[in-house]
């Protein structure tokens, strides 16, 4: 007498369906705390970077005496450019900095990029173009360090440490970051300035 198997009966050990088992809905709260963590900690780095900017600006503004000594702030007559543009000693724009070195415009410009970057950063609207702003300003001051070069004009050494990487560097990429990531939303005003009609027809503005 032959024995038949059943083509139904199939034994053997089986892995559980992770969707019977409840897995999927699960991985939804994990998913939503970490966009919420991620948004949080944008936001935080979104604060700590403006006030990188408005503290500059206070500080060289008023000499609250950290990097501007009392009395030699900008309402006391002092130029917030003068020291560090004609204390440049190396790159290709050494001359052209000495030449900008107190000029009037150069500190207005210098003083309203860092008041406007930094309150923009915390406040988390028009973060684009604080990004672009920011930037041209870390650029203007790599340039003005040029951190490739291993010797000064006079020839004595740069206490460069790395060749192309600074702070100026990683100011301008947490800027674009910032926008990128739209984090003004969070610990900011970032949704209500996106609905404001002026703002929603001109995207540039966020």
């Amino acid at each position: 007498m032959a024995v038949h198997d059943h083509p139904h009966r199939r034994p053997g050990f089986r892995l559980p369906s992770p969707h019977r088992a409840g897995t999927a809905p699960a991985a939804e709260p994990t998913v939503a705390a970490a966009t919420t963590t991620r948004a949080y900690v944008l936001a935080g780095l979104r604060l700590l970077t403006g006030f990188v900017f408005l503290w500059a600006f206070l500080d060289k503004t008023f000499g609250l005496g950290y990097a501007t000594p009392s009395g030699k702030g900008w309402v006391d007559g002092g130029s917030p450019t003068r020291g560090f543009l004609s204390g440049v000693a190396v790159g290709p724009m050494e001359s052209t900095f000495h030449a900008w070195a107190g000029a009037a415009w150069a500190d207005w410009l210098f003083m309203l990029g860092l008041l406007g970057v930094g309150l923009a950063v915390i406040a988390g609207i028009g973060l684009r173009l604080a990004a672009v702003a920011g930037t041209v300003m870390m650029a203007l001051m790599w340039v003005a360090e040029w951190p490739p070069a291993q010797h000064l004009s006079d020839g004595s050494p740069s206490m460069s440490t790395n060749p192309f990487v600074d702070y100026h560097l990683i100011y301008a990429v947490v800027l674009v970051a910032l926008a990128a990531a739209g984090a003004g939303a969070t610990w900011g005003l970032g949704k209500v300035w996106a609905r404001l009609p002026f703002v929603s027809r001109n995207r540039w503005l966020l």
